[in-house]
């Protein structure tokens, strides 16, 4: 994540006016109420295990706790993403919508057994984002203990496909496909663990390749003077890593993983890499694509020019694996809100760019913006993933994003 400013809080936000009103202290009063009941769906949702591509189970799950929360036209799309609709009192216009992805990083039979100690619950995907999935419910449940009206309908959005190379797959989706897709006037991510005071309102775009050197391959010995695709793609890691690459715009090149070779005396016949390749800006992002793909054809032709081709010469294939749009949220309504609701908590706004679901809505032009679900975390990725439920410093961080929602979606206590 790229801190790139703070903000001083804007003259027009209802934020404050929400803030002191009896509705929202009812609301922020029914989390706490309810705390124990959030901490219990955080685990249950948590010990369903939602590895990349194979989220059915949990979204089914995910689909009954939102019909028990009184949502209507609570649905499963075609690719697996979750909504339901808490009707505004303008139905059928403009649409807010709040979203929290169900994927995992974790692949099919990790386990994902809750572990808890006091208010610190640890196991893999407890934060990032299953976390999100029940703050998403215990907003939900808040506004009815306080019977909180709003202007516009309020729309839960559960996606598939945000981590690694699902690649977004479920906001895309909604975005291309869902009959809501024209109605969204704002997107109000929940995702972590990010900082409490900090607003993404800024995607950082990203291309993912897969890079694939073949060759004949052959004896370590016996054939040692022909071409070999470990030294080309050796020599493409190498010449990436020696980019210089800008700070701001952050634009960033890794070459995170390489497999290849069957033998220590064989000469490999395929080695391939991936690379990963950010930046916070559009145009930087496709110069540094450019010089990418120069580096990785440069690289096979060397390999072809320095050693024997006579039993076969390198070839090199490039496959886009991941495709991540670059975009920002303009200051506004939304960000002014969002700046107002964390300063009320008595932190700094901090204003971020990073890659989440939001990037699709930024990249379209919708104002999106990824907040914190409220709370601290760590380990994220990992086996070791934590999150920590204390109410004394979760209820606070919580009420960030059900404020920034409610002013958005015109909560009637606002007249």
């Amino acid at each position: 994540m790229q801190t790139f400013k703070t903000t001083s809080l804007a003259g027009h936000t209802a934020i404050p006016t929400l803030l002191a009103s009896a509705s929202f202290r009812a609301a922020t009063n029914s989390l706490s109420q309810t705390h124990e009941r959030f901490i219990s769906e955080l685990v249950t949702l948590t010990e369903i295990p939602a590895p990349p591509f194979k989220e059915e189970v949990r979204g089914q799950a995910y689909r009954g706790m939102l019909e028990a929360a009184g949502l209507e036209d609570v649905a499963i799309d075609s690719i697996g993403n979750v909504t339901g609709l808490r009707r505004g009192k303008a139905f059928g216009g403009r649409m807010i919508a709040v979203s929290a992805h169900l994927d995992t990083v974790f692949p099919e039979g990790t386990d994902v057994t809750v572990r808890r100690e006091g208010f610190r619950l640890s196991a893999p995907g407890v934060g990032d984002n299953t976390r999100g999935l029940a703050t998403i419910l215990a907003y939900l449940r808040a506004l009815d203990a306080a019977g909180i009206e709003t202007r516009d309908d309020i729309l839960v959005l559960a996606s598939v496909g945000e981590e690694g190379e699902g690649d977004l797959r479920g906001m895309r989706h909604f975005f291309a496909n869902s009959s809501y897709r024209n109605r969204i006037a704002a997107l109000i991510c929940l995702d972590g663990p990010t900082p409490a005071n900090t607003v993404v309102s800024a995607g950082t775009g990203s291309k993912r390749y897969r890079v694939t050197f073949r060759g004949p391959g052959g004896h370590s010995f016996a054939d040692h003077g022909i071409v070999n695709p470990m030294i080309a793609a050796a020599r493409a890691v190498v010449e990436l890593g020696r980019l210089s690459l800008p700070d701001d715009p952050k634009t960033t090149c890794s070459s995170t993983v390489i497999k290849g070779g069957s033998s220590v005396n064989a000469i490999p016949s395929e080695v391939s890499l991936m690379v990963d390749l950010r930046s916070n800006s559009a145009s930087q992002l496709a110069d540094l694509d450019t010089r990418f793909r120069d580096i990785v054809l440069q690289s096979c032709h060397v390999e072809n020019d320095s050693r024997s081709i006579d039993k076969g010469a390198i070839a090199v294939e490039i496959v886009l694996i991941g495709d991540r749009p670059a975009g920002v949220t303009a200051e506004g309504e939304l960000t002014q809100s969002a700046a107002a609701a964390i300063a009320a908590i008595g932190q700094t706004p901090v204003f971020s760019s990073f890659s989440t679901d939001a990037n699709v809505a930024m990249s379209l032009g919708v104002p999106a913006v990824t907040f914190s679900w409220g709370g601290k975390g760590g380990d994220a990725h990992t086996l070791n993933e934590w999150t920590d439920v204390d109410p004394a410093t979760t209820l606070p961080e919580m009420s960030v994003g059900l404020a920034v929602m409610l002013a958005c979606a015109g909560a009637d206590i606002l007249k």
